[in-house]
């Protein structure tokens, strides 16, 4: 890793520990939409569970004394197989939260996914990043838009776009339907209630003011609203891109070229005919599609129809480094992290997000060594089923 901090948590030994902290400095409307998944959240618990099917062996007597953890992705060097997930709504968890993000990005050496949905606007987020920087795209119903949107994105010197291809219909979220979480914030009794249990939190808003859609609002030139945070998104989400206008964002799109939400071999033999650089195989972290497989699951089928043409990421219910490690090891190239970041973010800012992916990067060198590998590339095929 690229740099040291103190930790904002001493203590706090795993993510599960930031999330209990994350859990008690949040308003219960604001932790909820962070923590909940679609529908009953069954895809979200089974992004977990799936994980416990897939071992790592161990092996002694191995000289580890010269050991690296850094990997390169789509042709970039970084220091650990992780990456930033592009995530929505980081203003409400902590004052400039997508600023928070980048930074610590920054100093950890890995990249930052800003999101179409981030609350603060390019150039602002662009004096906070690193040289690695990668831009997520939903696609807007207006292609011209669109369009002007990623010129801007590429002047900015973002180098990858990752377009999201699984929210052409946004899925039901019962939390943020029971708890009226909607954008702008809608006050009520029982949520005035719920923030004066939070006055840190409530102070933080006060101060920096209630979080927005800005990068959205330049892209289409209002800022949306809506009775959900899905509803205001879907308001200018396209529901009629298909593989076949990939062709057209291909061109658009200088740089390299990931899609975020493949999850079949299918899908990944589309994906490089149409000129992808990349996938991530992903549901939305049980967002989505509630029901379906979790993305450990289907990995090794997209690793093996992608045949090392293209990079294979993977998200959704990653929380230890020991995940981190079956992933690799079943032949990703990285873990994109988005609930682990956010409650370090919650927690405790740019230090909470510092110490949430150096606790993931600990322990990820620590199960990649006792499986007796010494780097990334040694890792691969280290796993075992149960």
């Amino acid at each position: 890793m690229h740099a040291t901090a103190r930790p904002a948590f001493p203590t706090a030994a795993s993510i599960d520990d930031l999330r209990t902290l994350a859990k008690a400095k949040l308003p219960r409307m604001v932790f909820d939409y962070i923590d909940g998944a679609a529908g009953d959240e069954a895809t979200a618990r089974r992004n977990r569970s799936a994980l416990e099917r897939y071992l790592l062996p161990q092996e002694v007597l191995v000289d580890l004394s010269d050991r690296d953890i850094g990997t390169t992705v789509l042709g970039s060097r970084i220091a650990t197989p992780i990456v930033i997930a592009p995530t929505g709504m980081n203003g409400a968890y902590w004052h400039n939260g997508d600023l928070c993000l980048a930074r610590a990005a920054a100093r950890l050496g890995i990249p930052f996914v800003m999101s179409t949905a981030a609350t603060v606007g390019l150039d602002t987020l662009c004096e906070a990043a690193g040289p690695l920087r990668w831009f997520q795209l939903y696609m807007l119903r207006d292609r011209g838009l669109a369009a002007a949107l990623l010129a801007r994105v590429h002047a900015a010197g973002f180098s990858v776009l990752e377009l999201t291809i699984d929210t052409a219909v946004t899925g039901r979220r019962a939390r943020d339907i029971r708890n009226g979480f909607t954008l702008p914030f809608r006050w009520n009794l029982k949520k005035l209630c719920d923030v004066s249990r939070r006055p840190r939190w409530a102070l933080q808003m006060l101060r920096g003011g209630s979080p927005a859609l800005k990068l959205f609002a330049e892209a289409v030139g209002r800022v949306p609203k809506g009775s959900t945070i899905t509803e205001v998104m879907q308001q200018q989400i396209s529901d009629a891109f298909t593989w076949d206008d990939l062709a057209w964002l291909r061109a658009e799109w200088p740089g390299k070229l990931v899609l975020k939400g493949v999850m079949t071999a299918g899908q990944t033999h589309r994906a490089i005919a149409a000129g992808a650089d990349g996938v991530v195989v992903s549901n939305h972290g049980g967002r989505q599609q509630d029901g379906g497989r979790s993305t450990i699951e289907c990995l090794p089928h997209v690793v093996d129809a992608a045949q090392a043409r293209i990079d294979v990421l993977v998200d959704s219910g990653f929380r230890t480094g020991a995940d981190i490690a079956k992933a690799i090891a079943l032949g990703a190239v990285a873990v994109q992290i988005g609930r682990p970041a956010l409650f370090g973010l919650a927690a405790g800012g740019e230090r909470g997000v510092w110490q949430a992916i150096s606790i993931l990067a600990d322990e990820f060198d620590r199960a990649m060594a006792l499986t007796g590998a010494t780097s990334v590339a040694a890792l691969r095929g280290r796993v075992e089923t149960c």
